[in-house]
């Protein structure tokens, strides 16, 4: 998929009346071809090489826009730096979470036990709901621990 041509972006931002700018273009498709959590600074240091006019005030400013608009999530993995990465992407499984390393920090994505954790998840959000009056929008799971490499050297 060529996210340059990807129609669902081009219609979210049509819907809300906006254009989607080359600096907007260029920080989907560096989040399109990565399998990676990339930080602002990541994203604007490939979005530069690029594009050289373009600053990190106008990546922080498009990534706080493309996370309102439901195209990317924001994520906190415990290092001190937001993380982002595309909602819907080629590279990733669809609806996914995520093991972080204690140690070396990594990321993994896993869609295994996904169906058993969103019927699971549906019913304590509906639960939740009703008991707090409360609409829920999303959720996060992040499990942290020690991966096979970092527990080989303790």
């Amino acid at each position: 998929m060529n996210g340059k041509n990807n129609p669902e972006w081009h219609r979210n931002f049509r819907q809300r009346g906006m254009r989607i700018t080359e600096p907007r273009k260029a920080i989907l498709e560096v989040l399109n071809n990565t399998t990676e959590h990339l930080s602002a600074e990541e994203i604007y240091m490939s979005v530069h090489r690029t594009y050289p006019n373009v600053g990190l005030t106008t990546v922080y400013r498009n990534l706080e826009l493309l996370e309102e608009m439901g195209i990317i999530a924001k994520f906190h993995f415990g290092d001190g730096r937001s993380r982002y990465e595309l909602i819907h992407s080629p590279q990733k499984p669809g609806h996914h979470h995520h093991l972080i390393c204690t140690g070396c920090k990594q990321i993994i994505d896993y869609d295994d036990f996904v169906e058993e954790e969103i019927e699971l998840l549906t019913k304590v959000e509906q639960a939740l709901s009703a008991a707090h009056n409360f609409q829920i929008t999303g959720h996060t799971i992040q499990f942290y621990g020690i991966c096979h490499a970092c527990r080989g050297n303790l």
